[in-house]
């Protein structure tokens, strides 16, 4: 964060200070929530959560070198009391953004925020120095957070937008106002607290509601292929790109492929020009996550060869998303198991047909939270989608919904030991372990809270060992 006096973030986030000797002192180091976090120059942000309260871990933070803490209460140690610290954190981003000037792109959508946005950030990185938002911490403490540990130096700030209900975009952009909005695509996460696609678009519409005019520097960079994102442009003033596979589309791609290895490969086409692109990332639907990346950086001045290149040199940099890797036996494990709903479910099992062609395929599929009155419809589909796909054999793991995914399964064609619905992670770690063998290749995917990723660990762990079935 830039230097600021105890007294200056006081006056920002209109607090008191509490058992601080010498308010001149400066906040010089980051701005943390996590009390393993604090060290020298730091400010602590005490929060009350359901297991633990951060004003309790107050003298320790200082202890380690932090400066002051920001909280509801006087803790006994230098303190900012602010009413709400929720409010205050806001608007002490608020505050450092305004006066750091950086150039900051916003992204939202319903699929793919993640990977898109880590995206953009490898690309602009070869540019200027660039912060973004690390792993999903895309809600009201994770973004103005990540906007705290933008610096003097930064140049491009990338924050990804989640929204789980009308108003909650127009909160972050409230706290970090844009000057470049992206609008992935409005899928079907979280439709059951939405109620509907529309009420969807309508929330992740407001991130291009934010944006400056286009004589002021805004624009929206919209995704030409999804019509509810396309219509977005009727409600904004900024500029507004197009990106995607359709002719009309600013940038987008040609002649898009997959590489034996199932890795996309396109001719990019910007207005400043055309390169080939062959990503490192796995799955077809990375075309569009590389467009959009593309998009922002064609409007921030990078040519199609820059664009290209560091696309095509670009890895993922959060966890568990399309984490491909080959034991020593020759089993591939995707470990796609961060999250999941009905889009990435089809791109998942799309990017495992194409890695597995001609090789046994496993999809350890789980629930997708949040879907409301479509959840059964939308298990049935992925369950059919995987048969269709000519997967080899579905491991439908967990209670209802799983086995949901079994019985779209069993109805499209998929009998005898084609699909399997086990009750939890152990019990599909069990069937991996006896019926694997060298060559097959295992997706493992379900929303987070059903933990998968601890299948996707125990078989790489297995592979460590040695231990797989030689059939």
């Amino acid at each position: 964060m830039i230097a600021l006096s105890l007294a200056e973030i006081a006056e920002v986030v209109g607090g008191q200070t509490h058992d601080i000797p010498d308010p001149s002192v400066q906040v010089t180091g980051p701005v943390v929530r996590d009390s393993r976090e604090a060290g020298p120059g730091s400010l602590f942000v005490a929060f009350v959560g359901e297991r633990a309260d951060g004003h309790d871990y107050a003298r320790a933070v200082v202890e380690a070198g932090a400066v002051a803490v920001l909280a509801s209460r006087p803790v006994g140690v230098p303190a900012i009391v602010v009413d709400d610290v929720q409010a205050a954190l806001g608007a002490l981003a608020r505050h450092v953004v305004r006066e750091l000037g950086t150039t900051l792109v916003a992204l939202t959508g319903s699929a793919g925020k993640t990977s898109t946005k880590d995206l953009i950030a490898q690309v602009l990185q070869r540019k200027a120095p660039t912060v973004w938002t690390p792993g999903s911490l895309n809600n009201e403490i994770g973004l103005p957070l990540t906007a705290l540990s933008a610096t003097e130096e930064t140049r491009f700030l990338v924050l990804e937008m989640g929204a789980r209900g009308i108003g909650h975009i127009r909160y972050l952009t409230g706290l970090t106002p844009p000057r470049i909005g992206l609008v992935l695509n409005v899928g079907s996460a979280h439709i059951g607290e939405f109620g509907g696609r529309e009420q969807i678009a309508q929330a992740k519409g407001e991130l291009v509601e934010s944006l400056p005019p286009a004589d002021e520097g805004g624009t929206a960079i919209l995704n030409a292929d999804d019509p509810l994102v396309r219509a977005m442009a009727s409600r904004t003033k900024a500029k507004v790109i197009l990106f995607g596979e359709s002719g009309e589309a600013d940038v987008r791609a040609e002649n898009v492929r997959l590489t034996d290895s199932g890795q996309p490969a396109f001719s990019l086409h910007t207005p400043s020009g055309c390169s080939d692109v062959t990503m490192r990332l796995y799955g077809e639907h990375h075309v569009s996550n590389a467009l959009a990346a593309a998009a922002v950086a064609h409007e921030l001045g990078m040519s199609a060869e820059e664009i290209a290149t560091a696309l095509s040199e670009a890895g993922s940099l959060s966890r568990w998303r399309m984490e491909v890797t080959e034991r020593p036996d020759g089993v591939t494990i995707v470990n796609d198991a961060y999250n999941a709903n009905p889009e990435s479910m089809r791109a998942a099992l799309r990017a495992l047909a194409a890695i597995g062609r001609g090789r046994r395929t496993w999809a350890v599929l789980g629930k997708m939270a949040e879907l409301g009155d479509e959840a059964l419809a939308e298990h049935d589909a992925v369950g059919r989608l995987a048969v269709r796909l000519n997967v080899s054999k579905l491991v439908a793991v967990g209670g209802r919904e799983a086995a949901w995914l079994q019985l779209g399964a069993y109805n499209e064609g998929s009998w005898g030991e084609e699909s399997v619905h086990v009750s939890d992670a152990q019990a599909a770690v069990d069937l991996l372990r006896s019926e694997l063998r060298p060559g097959d290749v295992v997706l493992v995917k379900a929303s987070r809270s059903v933990g998968l990723e601890s299948v996707a660990q125990a078989l790489l762990d297995t592979g460590a060992e040695g231990e797989v079935a030689a059939r």
